[in-house]
């Protein structure tokens, strides 16, 4: 009876199954295609990207716990290692991630098998490397994550804080509003009921006596809107929102010199639609200028053709204004991220907030990126043991770094002793 009744509201909502998100990220989403940025103007010298207002829309052609190992974990992808054998440990400036890993603690020394090793780093003050590594060694032992095949490099990509010009009210010039989450939009979570649909939701809105899905990009993008109200800050350039929807946090610069940090508060439920790669397939765009800079530039170029290109991704995401003051956007774990030293994994095989070594290369080069990081955040498109999306910062730097960043990597999750593995 159960699954019958479940079958039916899958049918009603179709496509409205969201999988587990990051939430500095675009949830349920994919990224661009990540491949070598083009050589363009920096983004704030060049005039913002607007198109016309329309009158109607016309269609074109749970939550995994910090710290917590999910259930259903394969724990055969994890391989004990040796210090020795983790690339670039002996090496890295470890000092450098320690504030990530108290941030981390303060959400994890609730779990029991984190308390010793959060109560320590709390405890003792950490000036230099080598007294991190100390640290490290007797709390914590090296894992390798491997893929299911026994391989063990997979892909590493980017993501960062967009920064965009905005205001608090609608003007000519900041015509594009950031809504906060309607007060209609309902999510419904599936694991209680049904185990083997962890993580997942439907999303819609209530249609007369039935569940139906919620409203598309197309029809939110409308001159009369049907989140009229719910508009909170409103941003100067459209492409520009796109891209802070798909990084799912970032800060907006008012004119008076104020920056509001703003990040994920929900998502309409619709499925994501890669607009880079809509490009490629229709042969407007080949692959290497497929990035956010190389999309920018199209849409300079196109711009009659922007608004059916961002309707064909029917996902829109929400946002709330953060606290003031945060050193960097707010994670899934809750704190905020730090640059070049968070990254977003797949919670099915890292527990959230655990101290991951990363040994991959820098964007567009050999040079050799290895680092201890947080794994503080997760991501729609970040799945698999040895996979991870690496958080390079705020701004247009970060955002060439991002974009251009699609490299392949190897990963050891550092687990504390006292945590046993089956």
């Amino acid at each position: 009876m159960r699954k019958g009744l479940l079958l039916l509201l899958l049918l009603q909502l179709g496509a409205c199954v969201e999988q587990p998100v990051r939430k500095a990220a675009t949830p349920g989403t994919e990224p661009e295609p990540k491949t070598q940025a083009c050589a363009c103007e920096p983004i704030e010298t060049l005039p913002p990207i607007q198109i016309p207002d329309v009158e109607r829309y016309t269609p074109p052609s749970a939550p995994i716990k910090a710290g917590e190992m999910p259930k259903g974990l394969d724990y055969q992808l994890l391989r004990p290692a040796s210090w020795e054998s983790v690339e670039g440990f002996a090496q890295d400036n470890l000092a450098a991630a320690w504030g990530g890993l108290l941030q981390s603690c303060g959400v994890l020394k609730l779990q029991e098998p984190w308390r010793a090793a959060c109560e320590a780093a709390v405890a003792q003050p950490i000036s230099d490397s080598a007294a991190v590594r100390s640290y490290i060694k007797q709390y914590f032992a090296p894992y390798q994550l491997t893929n299911s095949d026994g391989g063990t490099t997979g892909l590493i990509t980017g993501y960062y804080e967009p920064l965009m010009r905005g205001s608090r009210v609608r003007t000519e010039r900041y015509r594009y509003p950031l809504y906060a989450r309607p007060d209609d939009l309902i999510a419904v979570e599936l694991n209680g009921l049904y185990p083997e649909l962890a993580g997942r939701r439907l999303r819609g809105r209530v249609n007369g006596n039935r569940l139906a899905p919620y409203y598309s990009r197309g029809e939110i993008e409308v001159a009369q809107s049907p989140l009229a109200g719910k508009e909170f800050l409103w941003v100067e350039d459209i492409i520009d929102r796109f891209f802070l929807q798909i990084q799912g946090s970032g800060m907006v610069k008012l004119d008076g010199g104020e920056q509001i940090h703003v990040g994920y508060a929900d998502q309409n439920g619709q499925p994501y639609q890669s607009i880079g790669k809509l490009l490629i397939d229709r042969g407007e765009l080949t692959a290497d200028k497929a990035s956010m800079q190389g999309i920018k530039e199209w849409a300079r170029r196109n711009i009659d053709k922007v608004r059916d290109l961002l309707n064909s991704n029917p996902s829109y995401v929400f946002f709330r204004e953060l606290p003031d003051g945060l050193s960097g956007p707010l994670g899934a774990l809750g704190v905020p991220l730090a640059a070049e030293r968070s990254i977003a994994v797949d919670p099915r095989y890292i527990p959230l907030g655990a101290p991951v070594f990363l040994s991959t290369t820098h964007p567009n080069n050999h040079k050799p990126l290895q680092r201890l990081m947080m794994a503080q955040d997760t991501g729609g498109a970040i799945k698999g043991a040895v996979r991870a999306d690496f958080f390079w910062g705020a701004g247009v730097e970060a955002g060439r770094q991002a974009g251009a960043m699609k490299q392949q990597g190897k990963m050891w999750v550092l687990l504390p002793k006292e945590l046993q593995l089956p």
